[in-house]
């Protein structure tokens, strides 16, 4: 069993992020434990945590996770300026980190693929744009869960999981390079675990 630790700035992120870990590595034959270690808090704590974090390791000597995950959105700064934030956090890590940095916001993941969207809350959905604006997607989510006709008791995101289960990866992969982006680092990480085991036979 690997272990996984997490960090995401919020509910949301956990939601989403955690059907799609469960899903590829599912998918690519590896056995993983998520450690929630931050799912609060936003941007900020997700840094906070992650450098206390990683700091408490190095000087305790470890144990090591198998692999990290840091979610944050990329809000307006840029899918790319993130990544390059996010890195200068991560120097100390003695083990591999997958960032998912949806770009701009991680809601806008639920709406990439119409077809899954169906068969999960019953009526497709229109392809998002993409636009910063901080409450865009939440309330694109919102409004496509009630043009279902369905009352979105969570904003939605309680058809995280189903929407999850029924994506074509592919394609919604490539209709989004923020998604791509963590999708490929997850599937090369879960790569190596793969080889490690058949090594160990």
């Amino acid at each position: 069993m690997r272990e996984v630790a997490m960090f995401v700035e919020d509910s949301a992120h956990r939601l989403i992020i955690e059907p799609l870990v469960h899903r590829l590595a599912e998918e690519q034959g590896a056995m993983v434990q998520l450690a929630w270690r931050n799912a609060v808090g936003g941007h900020g704590k997700v840094l906070r945590e992650l450098a206390t974090y990683l700091r408490d390791l190095a000087r305790q000597g470890g144990p090591w996770p198998d692999l990290i995950i840091v979610a944050t959105d990329a809000n307006c700064d840029g899918l790319n300026d993130r990544v390059r934030e996010l890195q200068r956090h991560i120097q100390d890590a003695r083990t591999p980190v997958v960032f998912a940095i949806p770009d701009p916001h991680v809601e806008r993941w639920l709406l990439l693929d119409g077809a899954a969207f169906k068969a999960a809350v019953g009526q497709g959905c229109n392809a998002p744009d993409q636009k910063c604006d901080r409450h865009r997607y939440k309330q694109r989510l919102i409004e496509a869960v009630r043009d279902a006709g369905v009352t979105p008791i969570l904003g939605g995101l309680e058809y995280a999981e189903d929407i999850v289960q029924r994506m074509n990866l592919d394609r919604a992969a490539q209709a989004d390079r923020s998604f791509a982006r963590f999708i490929d680092g997850l599937k090369a990480a879960f790569h190596v675990f793969e080889s490690e085991a058949a090594g160990a036979e």
